[in-house]
């Protein structure tokens, strides 16, 4: 299974996703990270993925189970989108 988050470093909304991304991974899942402001390489990863869905970042693809997160959301919501369950 594939964790991906697209990010921007200057990103308000990201840095207050940040502390429940790092709580997932001292949890054991896998995520992988990718800052897309200042990567055009990221940035194109990420269009692959969002195919419109999001079209901004915090932008988060579980690409096992198809679900997505668009923007911040909490914790629990968080969980269950890694875990394939939303």
């Amino acid at each position: 299974m594939a964790l991906l988050e697209f990010y921007g470093k200057e990103c308000s909304h990201c840095k207050d996703m940040s502390p429940l991304v790092e709580r997932l991974k001292k949890e054991g899942f896998e995520i992988e990270q990718y800052e897309t402001w200042h990567n055009e390489e990221h940035a194109k990863k990420q269009q692959k993925y969002d195919k419109g869905l999001c079209g901004g970042v915090p932008f988060f693809m579980n690409t096992d189970s198809g679900k997505w997160i668009c923007g911040a959301t909490d914790y629990v919501s968080l969980k269950k989108w890694a875990e394939g369950k939303e």
